[in-house]
């Protein structure tokens, strides 16, 4: 007899959509470092004056050593890389075509649904599930769902970095009240997010978009076979990783035209992080969600074939699987996506599933694990089924 719980949920499907541009270290820096020159030379003054410092250059070496990011794709790539703009060029769409948030998670979606020879009849729902919504309403969800031609409901859900695992657990729940399938989908256009003019972070993120399908395991499987065996989530406020862009910040000023926070650092609302505090606080506390939940499951750590951990920082995965696991993670059982991606946010461990589980026979099992934002946590035990 298993010792571990018989699932009633499980994942037939998983999709991805790749956008067609991509940056590498070496353009990224090249654009942030001629851009320092061009600051630098237009506050001379100010900086011999000590009014404000001279930025500094960023390098390829710097970005791989703290990070382990080499490229990363993007929807679009020459606003990014024109100094005079630094951030993608995406155009106004009239309100009757499609947004660019659900384009892509659409794409995402009927790659999922392809590989498990879905047909929108039969998915009752849709969770798009992301760090970072094109428009407040209507929800990018309900766009979605009215693209694919579902019946049923969508809504829209953040937890930031965690929203894929969260997402994942929200489906369980609707589906064990009654769905049938529920599409999740994690759109993440990071790059529209990003302030591209600051050295800590410019080459944190990239953009993509992933989906999963979620169906009762009491028939046939759809596709695949990854059985649930359990689920859990962990939030914690904290500062040290946010994002205060939003409807509000155009209200904020006295006087004046609001600010773009593109181009006026003093009202910069856009990603920022307080990245040794957030490796100090979220590798323990990650750890700690993943030993605990495979512990009360029943699972040694070691039986575990693979950790599909968030992918924002190649340390931190690296500081983790070596807390669970009790010594260095091998690549196979630690996979990572970020050196070709960077950090896509809710979609990295969804990336990292996708593509490193084609080689689990029945019974092998293993961790999906979003963090990030909030703090946020969340990890999905799964395994694989015969």
């Amino acid at each position: 007899m298993s010792q571990f719980p018989a699932a009633d949920i499980r994942i037939v499907a998983t999709g991805l959509y790749t956008p067609p541009h991509a940056i590498s270290n070496d353009e990224l820096v090249a654009a942030f470092n001629a851009y320092v020159v061009k600051f630098n030379e237009d506050n001379a003054a100010k900086i011999e004056a000590g009014e404000i410092d001279p930025l500094q250059p960023s390098s390829s070496e710097f970005i791989e050593k703290a990070s382990g990011i080499k490229s990363r794709y993007v929807v679009e790539k020459d606003g990014i890389l024109d100094i005079d703009r630094m951030a993608p060029r995406v155009a106004a769409r009239p309100n009757e075509e499609l947004s660019l948030l659900a384009e892509i998670a659409v794409a995402a979606a009927r790659d999922a649904m392809r590989a498990a020879d879905l047909k929108p009849v039969d998915i009752d729902g849709v969770i798009c599930a992301a760090s970072n919504m094109q428009r407040a309403y209507p929800a990018i969800a309900v766009e979605i769902q009215a693209a694919l031609g579902i019946e049923g409901f969508a809504f829209d859900m953040n937890v930031a970095c965690a929203s894929a695992a969260f997402g994942i657990e929200t489906g369980l729940g609707l589906i064990r009240a009654g769905a049938r399938r529920i599409l999740m989908v994690n759109p993440e256009i990071c790059s529209a997010h990003l302030n591209f003019r600051n050295r800590d972070c410019h080459f944190i993120f990239g953009d993509v978009a992933t989906a999963v399908i979620l169906e009762r395991a009491d028939g046939a499987p759809s596709g695949e076979a990854w059985e649930i065996l359990g689920t859990r989530l962990k939030t914690q406020f904290s500062n040290n990783i946010r994002n205060n862009f939003g409807f509000l910040n155009h209200c904020e000023r006295e006087t004046g035209a609001p600010a773009d926070p593109q181009t006026d650092p003093a009202t910069d609302k856009l990603f920022m992080q307080e990245g040794r505090k957030v490796f100090k606080d979220v590798v323990p506390m990650v750890s700690e969600l993943i030993s605990t939940h495979l512990g009360d499951l029943g699972v040694a750590p070691e039986t575990v074939k693979r950790f599909w951990l968030h992918q924002a920082n190649l340390a931190m995965n690296e500081f983790i699987a070596r807390k669970v696991l009790g010594r260095d993670a091998t690549r196979e059982e630690a996979p990572v996506i970020l050196d070709a991606y960077a950090n896509t946010s809710s979609a990295g461990s969804i990336i990292a599933f996708h593509k490193h589980k084609a080689d689990f026979a029945a019974g092998d099992i293993g961790v999906i694990c979003g963090f990030g934002a909030g703090y946020s946590a969340g990890s999905v035990i799964v395994r694989k089924a015969a």
